[in-house]
């Protein structure tokens, strides 16, 4: 589609597969967010972007994305879900993990006891291996959790999915096992894309609350311990029926 006079960009479309979800009938955040994200204009691909989330974004359906006055929005029957703009500043690194220690946590992920959206692409317990990232973060201090996650193919490393393994793994360091949150904010910075087929380790933790509005970050180290990517986050916790949380037994 042609652009339109004066400060429009060019008009896209984005659509999320069903296999990028987060809660079963939308889009996983981080995956959502990344992937509006490489579509902001004359941004660097170093450069750390925010992305807001205004409502859940539905799966399979093609999703206007247009650029005006320096922001990127993306909207479905003229409803805004989500919107991206470059970030005045990178977001600070959780520390790093030892490979082995993040490998020990993974065995206490609560996920494996209970997950309310056990079909998210990015941590779900129900996706299988080569389909879900399938990152299982394990406590490793007070309201810090650590996995290794190894990427596949091409569909598991590109940006969307970088960013969504910087996503779900900071709401399990402030419980979200406990209380249905989804993504109402990320910013994030990638250093590079992890490389498929070798072991990185992810590292998220709690920064905080005010009210509903949980803050978290999460960074992404690879085998030799460089940072690929450093996000944080604002979650928000929701009620657990319309989101299609799954309740413990």
């Amino acid at each position: 589609m042609a652009a339109e006079a004066g400060r429009l960009g060019p008009v896209t479309t984005l659509t999320v597969p069903a296999r990028f979800c987060g809660p079963p009938a939308s889009g996983n955040g981080g995956w959502v967010a990344g992937a509006l994200a490489a579509l902001v204009p004359d941004v660097a691909p170093t450069a750390p972007v925010t992305v807001t989330l205004r409502r859940p974004p539905p799966l399979d359906t093609p999703l206007v994305v247009v650029t005006a006055d320096g922001t990127t929005t993306l909207t479905h029957d003229g409803d805004e879900v989500a919107s991206a703009t470059p970030a005045a500043a990178a977001p600070s690194p959780a520390a790093a993990v030892p490979a082995d220690v993040a490998r020990a946590a993974e065995a206490a992920y609560p996920g494996l006891t209970h997950h309310g959206f056990d079909t998210c692409f990015g941590c779900g317990t129900a996706r299988g291996a080569g389909d879900g990232l399938r990152i299982f973060p394990g406590p490793v201090a007070d309201l810090r959790v650590a996995a290794t996650w190894t990427p596949g193919d091409p569909t598991t490393s590109d940006v969307g999915a970088t960013w969504s393994a910087l996503d779900c793994i900071s709401a399990w360091a402030v419980g979200i096992g406990e209380r249905a949150m989804v993504l109402g904010r990320m910013t994030a910075s990638l250093a590079s894309l992890p490389a498929p087929g070798v072991e990185h380790v992810v590292v998220g933790e709690g920064r905080g609350e005010d009210g509903r509005k949980i803050r978290t970050a999460a960074t992404l180290y690879d085998d030799a311990g460089a940072i690929v990517g450093t996000a944080e986050h604002t979650w928000i916790t929701v009620d657990a029926e319309s989101f299609g949380w799954a309740a413990s037994a």
